[in-house]
């Protein structure tokens, strides 16, 4: 029952934020060397930018930088000489940058197909705002290290988690990645048509599930074996792999907690 709460409180972020992130373009622009996110999940200016990169469906490298973390909020603060999240570092152009409204211009730059930032994403103020009231909705998970350092595993590769940011059961385990400070690959799945809608046991097109070809979503789905479902977690320090947002909860929690 709790967790059937904890997902009807991320769904609620996800229609507070107005569905940013659910849909995304089917042939990004990957860049040759991994972005570098620092950021926390329950931040709304964070969450801005996740939803830049879900819409463009890029592939990024997240290290949670939650209020008392000792893993990469040290390092973050190194490098750009301030507590202040997020914080982008882009090797692909020598590019390191706070805020989020110039994070997001340099993504449309690069990697955006006309290289300039629509309107829908330029100057406002309101979706901090509404940002701010997700993060409440959500009861601010994802803000805050669940317990010091020295109290958990560290894992020697990566994590991997396939996601799109207004999935509502993959918010849930960004917030657990966030809070035990775990750093991992954010491979963005969104959707990019019309036959993607709807969860993935009913989507609204009728008959078997086909990903469009050569898109973004049918490399995982030959990765899993047919089957088109987030989120998806891949640990290679022990080899699991997992959907369910309930069964990955618990294995991060055995695991790293």
């Amino acid at each position: 029952m709790f967790h059937h709460l904890k997902v009807a409180q991320a769904m609620a972020t996800s229609l507070i934020g107005g569905g940013h992130g659910m849909q995304g373009t089917p042939y990004p622009k990957q860049p040759s060397k991994p972005i570098r996110l620092y950021e926390m999940e329950g931040c709304p200016y964070c969450r801005r930018v996740r939803e830049v990169v879900s819409c463009l469906n890029l592939d990024v490298e997240i290290y949670p930088c939650p209020k008392n973390g000792t893993r990469y909020r040290p390092e973050a603060e190194k490098l750009s000489g301030k507590a202040q999240f997020p914080l982008m570092v882009d090797t692909n152009t020598g590019t390191t940058l706070l805020e989020s409204q110039a994070i997001i211009d340099h993504l449309f730059l690069h990697y955006g197909n006309t290289g300039k930032t629509p309107s829908t994403w330029q100057h406002l103020p309101e979706r901090e705002i509404k940002g701010t009231l997700g993060s409440l909705v959500s009861g601010m998970r994802g803000l805050k290290a669940k317990s010091t350092n020295s109290e958990r595993k560290q894992p020697e590769q990566n994590l991997e988690l396939w996601s799109f940011e207004a999935s509502p059961f993959s918010r849930l385990v960004r917030e657990r990645l966030c809070e035990l400070e775990l750093p991992y690959v954010l491979h963005n799945v969104a959707k990019e048509r019309w036959q993607d809608m709807g969860p993935a046991v009913m989507r609204f097109k009728p008959g078997k599930y086909l990903p469009l070809a050569g898109g973004k979503r049918e490399k995982l789905y030959g990765t899993t074996m047919s089957k088109m479902q987030v989120p998806y977690l891949v640990d290679p320090n022990t080899g699991i792999k997992l959907y369910e947002s309930r069964d990955i909860l618990a294995y991060l929690d055995q695991t790293y907690g």
